[in-house]
């Protein structure tokens, strides 16, 4: 049997830690901070000190390699650095007595490699705020350290071991791999070899795939396939929302039952809000029972999980119950054994992001497939933006104890020099302000003590949560002023009222972020039914140049849509007074003529209300329901409902809503769409600012900001019309815009466009 390899920092979260779980130690330095860090700590010591020096060692079957911060051979020692923010006393023992684990295993494998007898164990604690310096040290001998090395990896060993005989059992598996089904899709055959090509390759691939021909299971069918001969550690299937974890997970069982039950770890991952059993409570062992000894029942949890298999929320959960520790870092602890991993976007592409930490950390080789990848631009925008209300900051300061009052008004102060006297409601500047982001540090250096000293107290007193919903933001606000450039935009918005505004760092092309996310995966896929035109996303998104694309054929045929583009109607704002009525119309025919469940787009709420009210007053014959600004989940369902077989109406929609997209209504539950606008964004003061830094970046402003994520939401609400191979139905394009060459250019190539005249 092969050695089994791990990195230093993962043997020791593995054999070194016990007691509690507890983050009230936080917030930890930014990635930029601890590098920062690091370098200041070695840039003050002597000539003969090295830094990240590499070492590695063999205990049995066990492969430990790992960079130690500082050593300094001449003066016989080795240094451990950690970066921190805040009281240093408050650090938690069993936090400690890790730190000493990983410095005396540097200390075990240097005084194995260069033959020396003792040496000097060092804990450096650098504060990134004051640049001071905390050392802890211990003077061991060779023999000592070797012991400690010893009994780490004798800890580890048998789990090592175990992970071996796994990895083994599902390669051969995987190396057998069988489909789930006699034979493939049209076009699903081709996405799969494509599929298979990336990972093989080791290859970035963006495939626009159409609905129907089965896109996850032939990504992930292609990929496991890959998995032993690439030397594949994981995959990881990230979708835009947790709803879309269903078909993965479902696909994944199909695969392991007709494999005879192929043994494959599948962990999904959710949310903290959705798996904290005590919402109530602090991430502490003296307020939190299931972080109360979390690190003590961890070992006998993590063994019965990685048993298990399938491992989605519910059964994370009860597992999580069965030991009582807490089901989201169980899971979390999970992700380092399991080989399909499925969660959300922000798993692997924020700031912060879990997948992203332990890939670099542990060297692995990842296979990365990105469903419905036509949403990540907004997405990863949205992961690295914030906006900051002069509101929220009066509201925090309002509640915020003693000890960060002057810091909230120097805050405060900063805010209104770059606010005041503001001659247009909303302006860019070129740069984050240098003293508001001081100002901002300071705030969240101080509140991080104030929580750090509440939690500790005799008598815990927790922060108002409108200081801390704040301080969350601030430091998300502080991550992104370090990283500020021309991939973004700094604004500021001046509201009604009386000193009221906002102040925004604003993503743009998310490529400057996103694209060290894709350099650690081995390859990627990024499917989706709306990927075109390719250049636009691999642009936005980061891609590499050597990117490939492919546009599988669509599994319907062209009689299965009647596409009809109506130009002789504008839907652009100043006409919608005069296009209310003949649109009400165009619907009422296209019913009387056809009757059946229907959905109607409109570009806005006035918009939509505007149209079905014309509908109602002159056909009142034709049943409608409407979308509302605010819908609760049973809302939604409820207007999901009127969708039957037997069914007829028209529900009217709001084009890029939670309707014009990821619903299936197939067979007689729709049987057409009427779609009255180009979708583009609203041109207003923030989307024109989008177009101009775009064009300095990129070129192509104006397609970039509108005219490509506009059409983009026309052909996901028109795909919700044809489902499967027996659908039929009709598609109305309504404006006079769909006529132009650059529009049609966009649409999907199985549509046959024909125009409808004005007469009809």
């Amino acid at each position: 049997m092969s050695a089994y390899t791990i990195a230093v920092r993962e043997l020791c979260a593995f054999t070194a830690k016990a007691g509690d779980l507890d983050l009230r130690f936080t917030p930890s330095p930014s990635s930029d901070e601890g590098i920062a860090g690091h370098k200041a700590v070695a840039a003050r010591r002597g000539a003969t000190y090295r830094a990240e020096v590499p070492v590695q060692d063999t205990y049995e079957d066990l492969i430990v390699r790992g960079r130690a911060d500082g050593f300094d051979q001449t003066n016989g020692v080795v240094e451990e650095v950690k970066t921190f923010k805040g009281d240093l006393a408050r650090l938690p023992e069993n936090q400690r007595a890790l730190h000493w684990a990983q410095a005396k295993l540097y200390g075990a494998m240097l005084c194995r490699e260069f033959g020396m007898a003792r040496l000097t164990v060092r804990l450096v604690y650098f504060d990134v705020d004051s640049g001071e310096e905390t050392t802890l040290e211990q003077g061991c001998d060779a023999a000592a350290l070797a012991d400690v090395f010893a009994a780490q990896c004798r800890t580890f060993l048998q789990w090592a071991r175990s992970e071996l005989a796994h990895r083994a059992a599902r390669d051969a598996a995987f190396e057998a791999l069988k489909f789930t089904h006699p034979d493939f899709r049209i076009g699903q055959r081709k996405l799969a070899e494509q599929a298979y090509l990336a990972a093989k390759l080791g290859r970035v691939l963006l495939a626009q795939a159409g609905t129907g021909i089965g896109k996850t299971l032939a990504t992930l069918f292609s990929t496991l396939k890959a998995m032993p001969t690439q030397r594949i550690d994981k995959v990881f299937f990230l979708t835009a929302k947790s709803s879309g974890h269903a078909p993965p997970l479902a696909a994944l069982g199909q695969l392991v039952a007709a494999n005879g039950g192929a043994p494959v770890r599948v962990l999904e991952l959710v949310a903290k809000s959705k798996a904290c059993e005590h919402p109530d409570k602090a991430c502490h062992g003296e307020s939190c029972p299931l972080a109360r000894g979390f690190y003590d029942r961890l070992p006998q949890a993590r063994h019965a999980a990685a048993q298990s298999g399938a491992l989605a929320a519910a059964d994370v959960r009860r597992l999580a119950q069965a030991h009582a520790i807490c089901p989201y870092y169980l899971a979390q602890e999970m992700a380092r054994w399991s080989d399909v991993v499925v969660a959300d976007y922000n798993y692997l592409l924020d700031a912060t992001a879990l997948l992203h930490t332990l890939t670099v950390v542990n060297g692995w080789r990842v296979a990365l497939l990105i469903d419905e990848a036509h949403n990540l631009i907004d997405r990863a925008r949205a992961m690295y933006s914030v906006t900051l209300s002069r509101d929220e900051l009066r509201a925090a300061a309002r509640t915020a104890p003693e000890s960060l009052k002057k810091t909230m008004l120097r805050l405060g102060r900063a805010w209104s020099s770059v606010s005041a006297g503001r001659p247009e409601p909303y302006e860019v500047e070129a740069a984050v302000p240098e003293r508001f982001a001081a100002a901002a540090g300071d705030v969240c250096s101080a509140t991080s003590d104030a929580l750090a000293a509440a939690m500790t107290a005799s008598e815990p007193q927790a922060l108002d949560p409108d200081l801390l919903e704040f301080y969350f933001k601030l430091l998300q606000f502080r991550r992104l002023a370090d990283t500020f450039g021309s991939h973004s935009i700094f604004d500021i918005a001046t509201l009604p009222g009386r000193g009221r505004s906002e102040l925004t760092i604003r993503n743009v092309i998310p490529a400057t972020h996103l694209k060290p996310r894709f350099a650690a995966m081995s390859s990627a896929v990024l499917f989706s039914a709306t990927l075109q035109p390719q250049q636009f996303y691999a642009d936005m998104l980061g891609l590499p140049k050597d990117a490939g694309w492919v546009d599988v054929e669509a599994p319907f045929s062209t009689e299965q849509l009647a596409v009809r583009v109506v130009t002789h109607l504008s839907t652009r704002f100043a006409a919608r007074g005069r296009s209310a009525q003949p649109i009400a119309e165009l619907i009422a025919a296209q019913f009387r003529a056809q009757p059946g469940n229907y959905l109607a787009f409109f570009s806005s709420f006035d918009y939509l209300e505007m149209v079905a009210q014309r509908l109602a007053e002159t056909c009142p014959d034709v049943p409608l329901w409407k979308q509302h600004r605010t819908m609760r989940d049973a809302d939604r369902a409820e207007f999901l409902a009127r969708f039957t077989p037997e069914g007829a109406g028209v529900g009217f929609a709001v084009l890029g809503g939670s309707f014009a997209e990821g619903i299936d209504l197939p067979g007689r539950r729709l049987i057409g769409a009427f779609i009255a606008t180009l979708g583009m964004p609203q041109v207003n003061a923030v989307n024109d600012q989008y177009r101009r830094t775009i064009d300095a970046e990129l070129g192509s402003g104006f397609e970039y900001t509108y005219l490509y994520p506009g059409l983009r939401k026309v052909v996901q609400a028109a795909g919700r019309v044809i489902r499967t191979a027996t659908d039929t139905g009709t598609l109305y394009l309504i404006d006079e815009r769909f006529g132009r060459a650059a529009v049609r250019a966009l649409l999907p190539a199985w549509w046959s466009p024909a125009p409808l005249s004005a007469a009809a």
